[in-house]
């Protein structure tokens, strides 16, 4: 019998990425507008490029992309980046549509609810708090609670621990197979992939369960519960 959800965080209850693409945007467009000489198309690309060699979550990307255009840092270039950025953030962080009212469902069904994320803890509870969802899980795991990130099975490990759960009473929900899928299942976990998150084409995630929209997982969780034990 499921007695809880874990989640993904990023793109899987909030669309991390939309925000992403959105305030990458409005950066370069104030940083084109403040003195960079070079295409829109261009300058996203550049970007683009840095954010996959350093990590999405790499907090001086545009210092190096300013390096990268103009050969040194211009410090009023690089604050009209930031604040284009950080207005257009504010605005875009949310979660999906059908986000609360189903935490409110499960909640009310009785299930614990949990965050498992390979985020910072100070960035995934300043995402929590940004759209409103801090209250509604009993655990919340980051990459500093174990420094070990999801495919590894570790820090589905320590929600378990903290939920007081065995695997068999959990079911995952997250976006990237490669992480969510692959470190859940190592642990006995049934897993829901969440493919409305994800921009690539997976023609097999893996999971026991695929979604295209966060509402399914009560239907999910009804349909295991039918099941022979």
């Amino acid at each position: 019998m499921i007695k809880a959800v874990l989640y993904d965080l990023d793109n899987t209850l909030i669309d991390f990425m939309g925000m992403k693409r959105n305030s990458f945007e409005a950066a370069i467009n104030a940083m084109i507008k403040a003195g960079v000489k070079t295409r829109k198309d261009k300058a996203m690309e550049i970007l683009h490029d840095l954010y996959r060699q350093h990590g999405i979550e790499h907090q001086k990307i545009f210092q190096k992309f300013l390096r990268a255009v103009l050969g040194r840092l211009d410090y009023k270039i690089l604050a009209e980046g930031i604040v284009a950025y950080r207005r257009m953030q504010a605005g875009m962080m949310m979660p999906y549509a059908e986000v609360v009212p189903t935490l409110k469902l499960l909640r009310k069904k009785g299930l614990r609810l949990a965050i498992v994320s390979d985020a910072p803890r100070m960035r995934a509870w300043l995402r929590l708090v940004e759209t409103g969802l801090q209250d509604y899980f009993d655990a919340v795991v980051c990459l500093e609670d174990t420094g070990n990130l999801k495919h590894t099975g570790i820090p589905f490990r320590k929600a378990l621990k903290l939920l007081n759960l065995t695997p068999q009473q959990c079911l995952m929900v997250g976006d990237w197979p490669e992480r969510d899928i692959v470190g859940a299942q190592k642990l006995g976990i049934k897993t829901v992939f969440a493919k409305y998150g994800t921009t690539k084409r997976i023609s097999n995630s893996g999971a026991d369960f695929e979604i295209d929209s966060v509402s399914k997982v009560a239907t999910i969780i009804s349909q295991i519960s039918q099941q022979p034990q």
